[in-house]
């Protein structure tokens, strides 16, 4: 019951706030939906290319075909490292399809709740958050990023096999 209530208990503190600080709430509203159709104008080409990306990237098995050298890592996670950082929702499909294959608690299921959990969609957040205060110039943000999930997947990828 307080989970259901807790976002009306934050909207309706914020609308008091607002009156009693003398904020216009209803302008204010109105202003920042206009404001919001500017940002997702700018954003628009850049996600649809991405979901294009990651489309063509799902539905042919070019993924596992070219990453099936990597022995260490079961085959059938391969797809699931290299789509996390691109998209969260590719990847949960493919954590989905990974459970109802193998089982959420095998190796192979412990393993990729591990990966989907540690790891995050770099070029997602690159794109939306980057491009939608017009930064061009991501310097090392994109190498941070693909390096943190590395270390991620890597550090997964042994927990999990000293653990099962």
């Amino acid at each position: 019951m307080i989970s259901s209530l807790i976002i009306p208990l934050v909207v309706l503190f914020v609308i008091i706030y607002a009156i009693i600080k003398k904020v216009p709430v209803y302008d204010t509203f109105i202003e920042g939906a206009k404001e919001s159709f500017d940002m997702i104008l700018k954003l628009f080409p850049c996600l649809l290319a991405m979901i294009f990306a990651v489309n063509i990237l799902t539905k042919s098995n070019i993924v596992a075909n070219l990453f099936g050298f990597i022995s260490f890592v079961p085959n059938e996670i391969i797809p699931l490292i290299i789509m996390r950082p691109i998209s969260g929702t590719s990847s949960l499909a493919i954590l989905t399809t990974i459970y109802e294959s193998f089982g959420p608690d095998g190796f192979i299921g412990t393993l990729a709740s591990y990966i989907q959990g540690t790891t995050d969609t770099t070029f997602y957040i690159l794109t939306l958050y980057f491009g939608s205060v017009g930064i061009k110039k991501i310097r090392y943000s994109l190498w941070a990023g693909l390096l943190a999930d590395l270390v991620s997947i890597t550090i997964s990828i042994l927990f999990v096999s000293f653990v099962l």
